[in-house]
């Protein structure tokens, strides 16, 4: 038995953050039917090469346990099937821009008139509130508004993004996170809710101590290419060999240890916070 056996989600969503929301929890037990307009379907189905049959592998990698059928909510039958699905139903996600679904009929304040215990998350670029609300979102465009660009690269290059759609994920976790703690509420209070998440919310709550960073100084955090902004060494390293290869020293005791390793006892007199960040090592490798 998994936790979230017996939930049933409607999965309206499509492209990444949404679909990743509702792979969490149908990978927990949840009943995820996955919901797409008639003859596309999803756009990500054709997002390849590479394909697996006629699918793209981007599509399966994270719509795996989900069931799947089409409504054109154009359409007042559709929009009739989808209330009757949603009285039965606990969860419901969404990734559209706001209001898209107050004018199908199917927004959260007409599904909570007929089940008003249902948790009902709407995933967006910017919020429901502000004045970005109404501006669609993709991954690259929120790694740059969030701040996540300026940071990531080398420090006299461009701003780049980083190699996974982190802000997709990241949103998509936040939101399973969040339908998970509503249900909680929901045992207790036995009342539903409405989840308003911005994916700019969730890149942003990720930038963690650099945001303590700029707080803490007033400056704003630098791009180090491969280099940590208070931990040294903290990289990748290139070796004799022409390989590279991966070091991570967080404690004073790993720069003990580490320093033995290479053989080089004289540099543990620095410690983790007098470490000077362009310090260099030469290392050979056997």
């Amino acid at each position: 038995m998994k936790p979230l056996d017996g939930i049933r989600v409607l999965d309206l969503t499509r492209a990444l953050a949404g679909p990743f929301c509702t792979l969490m929890l149908g990978d927990y037990g949840a009943d995820v039917i996955k919901i797409e307009i008639p003859g596309t379907g999803d756009d990500t189905r054709k997002w390849g090469p590479p394909f697996i049959g006629d699918e793209s592998a981007y599509f399966l990698s994270v719509n795996r346990n989900k069931r799947s059928i089409t409504l054109n909510f154009k359409d007042p039958q559709a929009v009739e099937i989808f209330k009757e699905l949603a009285k039965t139903s606990d969860v419901i996600v969404e990734n559209f821009t706001p209001d898209v679904m107050t004018r199908f009929g199917i927004g959260y304040d007409e599904i909570k008139k007929i089940n008003p215990q249902i948790v009902y998350c709407s995933i967006s670029g910017f919020g429901k509130d502000g004045p970005y609300r109404d501006r669609p979102a993709y991954d690259q465009i929120m790694q740059g508004v969030g701040g996540l660009m300026s940071i990531t690269g080398t420090p006299d290059g461009e701003p780049e993004k980083i190699g996974i759609a982190v802000t997709d994920i990241g949103a998509g976790m936040w939101g399973a996170f969040a339908v998970v703690t509503a249900l909680q509420h929901r045992n207790t209070s036995h009342k539903g809710q409405h989840i308003d998440l911005a994916m700019l919310d969730a890149q942003v709550a990720w930038l963690t101590y650099q945001a303590g960073y700029y707080f803490a100084t007033d400056e704003a955090p630098k791009r180090l290419g491969k280099a940590h902004p208070t931990l040294v060494p903290y990289q990748a390293f290139m070796g004799n060999d022409g390989k590279y290869f991966n070091v991570a020293v967080g404690s004073d005791r790993l720069w003990e240890r580490f320093c033995g390793g290479i053989k080089r006892p004289e540099l543990q007199r620095m410690t983790l916070n007098t470490r000077p960040m362009e310090t260099e090592f030469e290392i050979e490798l056997p």
